[in-house]
């Protein structure tokens, strides 16, 4: 099944996400990938992790035979995404500390996390995808 994308910043964020949670019952799971912005000069993410973790994700889920939405949230530039009163840091649904984070959204809640420093470990997403 094709993976489906949905992209959404800080300000975007709210509509783009109402429309995934509507959405969220026609796939088999949920993830929502909060990344940082790409550095317009090398067209690759300011954060290490991100690009470490990206391409591991995008693979591991597009290789799933099952209906699977990702949502990629984008979280600024580095000094925006530095400031602790980040929207998202400080969203009681996400609590972010750090980018990448891979979140399943199921049921309306986070039903399991990678945080940065594995969220490119492709063993821990296939747990992450697989569970029930």
């Amino acid at each position: 099944m094709p993976l489906k994308l949905s992209d959404a910043n800080v300000s975007s964020f709210d509509n783009v996400f109402e429309k995934f949670r509507s959405e969220s019952p026609n796939h088999k799971a949920n993830f929502i990938l909060f990344l940082a912005d790409k550095d317009p000069s090398t067209s690759l993410s300011w954060c290490p992790d991100c690009v470490r973790a990206e391409p591991v994700i995008y693979k591991t889920l597009e290789a799933s035979p099952d209906a699977i939405a990702l949502l990629q949230a984008y979280v600024g530039d580095r000094p925006t995404w530095r400031n602790p009163q980040h929207p998202w840091r400080v969203d009681s649904r996400f609590k972010l500390t750090g980018v990448p984070t891979l979140i399943r959204w199921e049921n309306d809640t986070i039903k399991g996390r990678l945080e940065d420093h594995e969220a490119h470990i492709e063993n821990k997403i296939n747990a992450l995808l697989s569970a029930d």
